[in-house]
């Protein structure tokens, strides 16, 4: 009776989706702030420079 519960892993499958898909969110955001803040500084330059 013990064994069939601790062998049940039909939830594990999804969990382990859910830890991959945050993981990989949290990578883009940060990627994204960090290429945000050079595009802006960027756009800046030439902005000045152009006026």
């Amino acid at each position: 009776m013990f064994r069939s519960f601790f062998a049940k892993e039909e939830g594990q499958g999804l969990v382990e989706y859910a830890l991959i898909l945050a993981l990989i969110a949290i990578v883009v955001i940060a990627v994204l702030t960090l290429l945000g803040k050079n595009v802006n500084n960027k756009l800046n330059t030439v902005a000045t420079a152009l006026n």
